[in-house]
């Protein structure tokens, strides 16, 4: 009982660093908005909200005091990270066929219709399009970054979610 305590607490610890580092990629996304002036996409825009969703589940799932709450909140929190390569793969896509359109017509309005872009519209109001290349970061450019981060968040769950299953 004492170990269970343990590795449930351990287990909590790492959502909320998980949840903390999304948060943090969020915000890195809006420095280069509002500081470097490279305005989001719709594609951009809804990984914000999978980013957000991860940390928003793993937040969650830190609270829950026991295992059923703690895994129902991972897989959630896995289903918004496979939601999110699979955005930041499309993203990638779109970039590496610079005549191919997202769809910026079609998703915008759809995009900008959401609550939040109401409520805070300088957060997640598109204002670019997709095909938009940006200065890479260490040789990757932003969607191909995202893609890593939602990849890395995604097999953490996975692992987290194997290894948890056979403890119990």
């Amino acid at each position: 009982m004492v170990n269970d305590n343990v590795t449930l607490r351990r287990e909590r610890s790492l959502l909320v660093l998980l949840g903390l580092v999304c948060v943090a990629l969020v915000g890195g996304a809006l420095y280069l908005q509002f500081v470097e002036h490279e305005d989001p996409c719709p594609l951009c825009i809804i990984q914000r909200y999978f980013y957000l969703l991860i940390a928003v589940f793993a937040f969650i799932g830190a609270t829950m005091r026991g295992w059923r709450g703690v895994r129902a909140l991972e897989a959630l929190a896995l289903i918004s990270a496979l939601a999110g390569v699979a955005t930041a793969a499309r993203h990638v896509y779109v970039q590496s066929h610079p005549n191919f359109s997202c769809g910026f017509d079609a998703l915008q309005p759809i995009v900008d219709g959401l609550p939040p872009a109401r409520w805070l519209p300088g957060v997640f109001k598109v204002a670019g399009l997709c095909e938009t290349p940006y200065p890479p970061i260490l040789g990757l450019s932003l969607p191909q970054w995202s893609l890593v981060g939602f990849a890395v968040a995604f097999l953490a769950l996975v692992i987290s979610l194997r290894r948890n299953r056979r403890t119990r």
